[in-house]
């Protein structure tokens, strides 16, 4: 199975469009046009029945305590992990591509809603749920995409990696508010195939351009 994307070459940046957040000369950053970007796949295995749809940055500092600070940066060896910015389950076995701003086209305040959501499938919680959870103008349950948004401070380029997973099963076993690792243990056993493609995205102005 192989997946690929208009939206952006494999291993390339990002556009911002496909961005939560993009750089700005005050505050250091802007709210993006969020937008999910376009992907397709072929190849599929003939007995696919559904398929899950991840996307993940594993690049996320560890400790939180110098992201965002002025003055300070968060080192690159700092060690990292994941953050959810995509979990979508029960794809129909039929779908051979998702275009750019179908299930996203901009910034929802306290999240967009879920878990069901276009052509019978359903949405996951990102992590954004979690980011922003302290937060009262922004705080609710994410669900869907909502692109990059690395710290502006980070020593490291991070990357973005789509994973498409071919199931043999028509339902992911995930119920209510489900999450990246909860479907991850869920399709274990059930993938057929798996594909993926992955961008890079920095908002810190001393690795270049996003």
């Amino acid at each position: 199975m192989k997946l690929s994307s208009q939206s952006f070459s494999d291993g390339a940046p990002i556009p911002g469009e496909f961005a939560f957040c993009i750089p700005a000369a005050e505050g250091h950053v802007s709210l993006a046009p969020n937008r999910n970007p376009h992907l397709a796949w072929f190849d599929v295995p003939d007995d696919t029945q559904s398929f899950v749809l991840i996307c993940h940055d594993p690049d996320v500092p560890s400790q939180g305590d110098d992201v965002n600070q002025e003055g300070r940066s968060v080192p690159a060896s700092l060690a990292r992990v994941d953050f959810f910015h995509w979990v979508v389950v029960d794809l129909p076995a039929d779908l051979r591509a998702i275009e750019a701003g179908q299930f996203c086209d901009g910034i929802t305040a306290h999240g967009k809603p879920g878990p069901q959501t276009q052509m019978g499938a359903r949405h996951g919680l990102n992590d954004y749920t979690g980011w922003f959870a302290g937060d009262e103008a922004m705080k609710g349950d994410y669900y869907g995409y909502d692109g990059p948004c690395p710290p502006w401070n980070d020593e490291l380029m991070h990357r973005y990696v789509f994973t498409l997973y071919a199931l043999d099963v028509a339902r992911c076993a995930v119920e209510g508010r489900f999450t990246g690792p909860e479907v991850r243990a869920a399709i274990e056993g059930h993938v057929l195939a798996q594909a993926s493609i992955s961008g890079t995205y920095t908002l810190n102005p001393a690795l270049g351009a996003a």
